[in-house]
């Protein structure tokens, strides 16, 4: 009998479906290009969320984006500052 694995939900699905939503209609901005990012890094290799998945990838083709030139832009906007301060969240949540 094959081992057949299941698809897992992800703890923070629910969070991230809510931010992934208000990605999908919104302007590339420095703090929705690292919301993209941190996404893309929690979600890689993940078993399951295959929507959340498949959306990050369409909103990156949306904006004209490789992978690789996300995370370029994103290592840039983080190293001049604390992107998430004074939004609220207290902390960025990258688990």
């Amino acid at each position: 009998m094959a081992d057949e694995k299941k698809d897992q939900q992800h703890p923070q699905y629910s969070g991230d479906r809510q931010v992934l939503n208000q990605l999908m209609g919104a302007e590339p901005t420095d703090y929705n290009l690292a919301e993209l990012a941190r996404l893309m890094i929690r979600y890689d290799g993940f078993p399951g969320a295959r929507d959340i998945q498949a959306d990050l990838q369409k909103r990156l083709k949306q904006w004209g984006l490789t992978e690789a030139e996300l995370f370029t832009k994103t290592r840039a906007i983080h190293a001049e500052g604390q992107i998430y301060k004074g939004v609220g969240r207290g902390r960025e949540d990258w688990s």
